[in-house]
């Protein structure tokens, strides 16, 4: 199966963010977030910097979210899911769904995007 997120915009919108936070949870639902440093590799987040809990809970639950935070308090967020294999010392995170979220300026009219922020998917045209 083909995934909908447009690699491209994904590799452009992955240019203004230095890290991202890696979510994982395991069998008892807890949430873990860490922050992470990532590549994107023939269409596949490279993910590494975590420790034994991300990777024990990838090795449990397969299904992650990556988090890059705006550099500007206006700026969008970058939010990856995707599925994870860990590899040797790291993660391979496979894009699902990519969106660049903030949320909407007070003045601002209601998005028509089915979104109640301000976002924007990076999927296929």
């Amino acid at each position: 199966m083909g995934t909908k997120v447009d690699l491209n915009r994904l590799a452009n919108a992955l240019e203004a963010y230095s890290y991202a936070y890696l979510m994982t949870t395991g069998d008892n639902g807890r949430p873990h977030t860490v922050a992470v440093r990532t590549e994107l590799i023939d269409g596949q987040l490279h993910v590494g910097g975590f420790g034994w809990r991300s990777r024990a809970n990838a090795l449990e639950q397969s299904i992650v979210a990556l988090v890059y935070p705006p550099a500007a308090v206006d700026g969008y967020s970058l939010i990856v899911d995707g599925s994870a294999t860990v590899h040797d010392d790291g993660l391979i995170v496979m894009p699902t769904v990519a969106v660049l979220h903030r949320p909407p300026h007070p003045d601002a009219p209601p998005p028509d995007s089915g979104c109640a922020s301000d976002c924007q998917r990076l999927e296929h045209e």
